[in-house]
């Protein structure tokens, strides 16, 4: 039986600035490679399916100074074509290293043990923002032997901490003019009113006007070391967000139920009942008679059961409370997977009052 996540919300409390925005323009950048994993324990891609690794081989040879002919068939199984994904963080310079996670892309059995070679990072503009190499730490780990196999957790992934140093930084400018503009990160008119208001308390009337539900203007001294000091204090002032809105989340897959606080449930009634149809089949042979020229045949005889369980009518009271409403529903006596449809059929009525989100 899947279980239902009930989420109860502590009650709304002053939080710092720095946990509910950020600096507009501060951010990180994706970067991505292509390289080769080698050193593996015969565990690498099959080549004969996988054409790119061989050429990368081959590219990789020729710019080694090792020249191979054209017709060269290679059979390798200790090397596989890898994906390099990493995060360029903000304000990053060269010769920091950040860390890489390094996934096959062919169809190689396992990556421990491998070896990153040299492989560039590249960002969405095409240019070379860091370089990648090092040991592969996996996570997981895998046996097999007569035809029989176990695993335990991914091989085809792995982490190289520290495995990229980078070669260039991204140009961010700490706020254009005489303006920095704070963005919360998650959009709401009164959060943003109730930072602006904050501000001007501790800095004066005009300091930071709340443009919208997301962006608060503050105006910041010019000087760099100055505005440092200055963004430094503001991210630590204290503020009470604003109350967030009803959400009920579902995820399908799982049956997982997630709400937080602010939900609540208007007087309904909730019918549930389980219907279940059993299919089953039972081998029957067909024997002739003595005599009579036939023969056996085997046959199908199949029973199909139809199961219905009584759905009682029960009444759902009105409720203010996140307990009252995990009372109610777990009152009807339904699975975490039967709720997922009742929660959307009372939100159909009117009775929910919360935004659902199916995920």
């Amino acid at each position: 039986m899947l279980l239902a996540g009930l989420l109860l919300a502590s009650p709304v409390h002053a939080e710092r600035i720095k946990d509910m925005a950020s600096v507009q323009g501060v951010r990180t950048n994706q970067l991505v490679g292509y390289g080769l994993v080698v050193g593996l324990d015969g565990t690498g891609d099959q080549t004969t399916q996988t054409p790119f690794t061989v050429q990368s081989i081959i590219s990789m040879m020729n710019q080694l100074g090792v020249v191979l002919p054209p017709a060269t068939n290679l059979q390798l199984k200790n090397v596989a074509a890898v994906m390099v994904t990493a995060t360029l963080p903000a304000y990053a310079r060269p010769g920091q290293t950040i860390d890489v996670t390094v996934s096959s892309m062919g169809n190689a059995k396992s990556l421990r043990g491998g070896t990153l070679l040299m492989t560039p990072l590249k960002g969405a503009d095409n240019q070379v923002y860091a370089i990648a190499q090092g040991n592969l730490v996996i996570g997981g780990a895998g046996a097999a032997a007569g035809g029989a196999s176990t695993q335990v957790n991914q091989l085809s992934a792995g982490r190289i901490a520290g495995g990229a140093t980078v070669e260039r930084g991204v140009n961010t400018p700490l706020g254009q003019g005489e303006f920095v503009n704070l963005e919360l990160r998650d959009a709401d008119f009164t959060t943003a009113n109730r930072v602006a208001q904050a501000i001007n308390l501790a800095y004066g009337n005009h300091t930071a006007r709340a443009l919208d539900g997301r962006l608060i203007q503050v105006a910041a001294p010019g000087d760099n070391n100055q505005r440092v000091a200055f963004l430094s204090r503001i991210e630590n002032l204290r503020v009470e967000p604003g109350e967030t809105a009803a959400k009920v989340i579902l995820n399908a897959r799982t049956g997982s139920i997630v709400m937080n606080q602010t939900v609540t449930v208007d007087p309904c009634a909730v019918a549930h009942g389980n219907l279940s149809v059993t299919i089953s089949e039972e081998p029957v042979v067909s024997q002739p008679g003595a005599l009579s020229a036939g023969r056996t045949v085997a046959l199908q005889r199949s029973q199909i059961e139809i199961k219905a369980d009584k759905g009682q009518l029960v009444a759902v009271p009105q409720s203010v409370a996140l307990s009252d409403v995990v009372k109610a529903l777990n009152s009807v006596g339904a699975t975490a997977q039967d709720l997922l449809s009742i929660l959307q059929a009372m939100k159909a009525a009117g009775a929910l009052r919360a935004e659902l989100e199916v995920i």
